[in-house]
Formats: structure tokens, sequence, C-alpha cells
């Protein structure tokens, strides 16, 4: 019988079938291809990569080998300070009435230096902490800056010992001291309504440095003897307004 006249077994089919559509895919793809070409979106090739490369490195040498443009010295001005934006001059803080002023300054000193033993509300513990409503801290200026300043040991005027309070004076200054005594005297349910100035502490701190016993704690008997008055120094109204960083007058607007 003639071999011609049969046809391709199943597994001959089933060959011609896949490599028909591998074909067909092929095809696709080439076209894909042709498209992304043709519209001007290629891959970058290498050597474009390199090209650019090679600019910039030359670009750069002859830049930093013209002079001064990357030299610190040449566009850094000794002395410069920008000027402020038009309309946006600094106006400093926002002044404050001398009494509040002096008050805030006065709430950091106390946090710090007398929070930790006559308390938040100032009222002590009754034994080894006095209190500090309605005593020597609405009295006589000199008598309470005294004891801020050094300390105090033995009896008070109350006839009550306490325990030896350690000076506060170390380290502080006028600002300081006139602060937290006007911040005594005016909370805590004291209120004098006055202002002990940096004027006043400033007399304070002479004061204290020319004490007979200058480095020890005070007693009642020198209190009572040598400071039972108020500090010198000039009144100020407590509603002056202030520059509540340095509490000198606020300048005019």
């Amino acid at each position: 019988m003639s071999h011609s006249n049969q046809k391709p077994d199943l597994e001959d089919s089933i060959n011609v079938t896949e490599a028909h559509g591998r074909v067909v895919r092929e095809a696709a793809a080439c076209a894909r291809e042709n498209r992304i070409v043709d519209n001007g979106i290629a891959p970058v090739s290498l050597w474009a990569f390199v090209a650019c490369g090679i600019v910039l490195i030359v670009a750069g040498g002859i830049l930093g080998s013209a002079g001064d443009l990357f030299a610190y010295g040449s566009t850094f001005r000794e002395g410069y300070v920008r000027k402020p934006a038009g309309g946006a001059e600094d106006t400093g803080p926002v002044p404050k009435e001398a009494l509040a002023a002096y008050m805030a300054k006065g709430a950091k000193i106390y946090s710090a230096k007398c929070n930790g033993c006559h308390g938040a509300d100032a009222k002590g513990n009754g034994s080894t902490f006095p209190s500090l409503v309605g005593t020597w801290p609405i009295h006589e200026t000199e008598r309470f800056s005294m004891i801020i300043l050094n300390g105090l040991e033995g009896p008070v005027d109350d006839g009550k010992t306490y325990g030896v309070m350690p000076p506060q004076g170390i380290g502080m200054t006028a600002e300081d001291l006139a602060g937290v005594m006007t911040y005594v005297r005016n909370n805590f349910g004291n209120s004098t309504g006055d202002v002990v100035t940096l004027d006043m502490a400033k007399s304070a701190l002479e004061i204290s440095a020319a004490r007979k016993n200058a480095g020890k704690s005070v007693t009642g008997a020198e209190l009572e003897a040598d400071h039972l008055k108020k500090l010198p120094g000039d009144v100020l109204d407590p509603k002056t307004m202030l520059d509540p960083i340095t509490l000198a007058p606020a300048k005019a607007p």
C-alpha cells in the first residue's frame, strides 16, 4: 500500500499546532517592539549614559579650575547679617506690665530653688520648712533678701527653730533675686502689689557681701538687729511696661 494516502498520526498534528502558536506569539512580540521604537521611547543606550558622564566630569573640572566659584572664603562675607524680609522686622518680645514680668521670671526661680522644700503652695511642712505665706516675705524686703541669699539657722521671730536653710544666693543674679522676691510677695495668698526692683536687688547683693558674718547663714538675732528694713532703691509702678526678658523699660512704639 502506498504511503502518500496515509494521514499523519495524532502526535504529528499536535506538534504542528504548537509550532503555529509559537510563531503567532513571536510575531506579536515583534510587532510590539516595533511600535515602541516607532513611538520614540526605545531603551536608552548604555553609550549615551557614558557620554553624559564624560561631559559632566569635563564640565566640573573646568568650573573647579575657574577660580573662586566654590571657594567658601570668597562667597562668605565677614560680619554679614541677613536683613529681615519687608514687613517682617523683629520687634522683640511683647512688653508686659512690670509686676507680671517680674513674677514670670520669679516663678522659674521658685520652681528651681524653693519648691523642693517649701512646696508648690509655699506652706512648707510646719517643722523643718517654714511657710512663706503671710510671714517675713510680705514685710521688710531687706530681711527677706538676706534669708534667700545666705540661708537661715536658729530660732526666728515666731520663736520656732526650723531646719537649717542652705543659702540660695550662689550664682543668683539681681534679676533672679528681684523676680523670686516679687513672685513670693504676690503669690500663695500674699498680695503686696509691689515690685522688688533690679535696683533693690543689687542693693541686697551689696549688703549681703558687706555682712560681718559674710559667707555664713543669717540668724534671727542678726535679722532683728541689722536687716529689719526695706531695701533701698527706686520704686517702680507695677503697671510700667517692661521687656519681659531684660526687665528694662519697653521701647516706645
